[in-house]
């Protein structure tokens, strides 16, 4: 269970997002979003603290770079996910970042992030 553990989202795609949205829920879980642009999360990110994220690799609005640094600064644990691999460029200083190529069953994606969250 997740405790009531604040997970943001970001997935740019209605359907994954409710879909991890739900399974967050189903889990005892705080949805923070979904956010679908890398601008949406980074204004989450400001106004709202978070235990956990899962986030899509590739964003209409580009890189998610920006968002990645701020989580592991945090040490956030995260999941990225991706339908078409990770974009040229990903960070390379963040080696071990969990990967998970779409579709991934949302119910597995969490229960994942639960076991990377720091038992409290």
């Amino acid at each position: 269970m997740l405790n009531l553990a604040r997970v943001l989202v970001v997935e740019d795609e209605p359907f994954i997002a409710l879909a991890l949205a739900l399974a967050i829920e189903d889990a005892g879980g705080v949805v923070v979003g979904p956010a679908g642009s890398v601008r949406e999360a980074l204004a989450l990110l400001q106004s709202t603290p978070v235990t956990a994220a899962i986030l899509d690799a590739n964003l209409p609005d580009g890189d998610i770079s920006p968002i990645l640094e701020i989580l592991v600064d945090r040490d956030t644990p995260l999941i990225v996910q991706s339908g078409v691999g990770l974009p040229a460029g990903f960070p390379p200083r963040i080696p071990a970042i969990v990967v998970r190529i779409k579709p991934y069953d949302a119910a597995k994606l969490v229960m994942e992030i639960e076991c990377l969250i720091p038992k409290r």
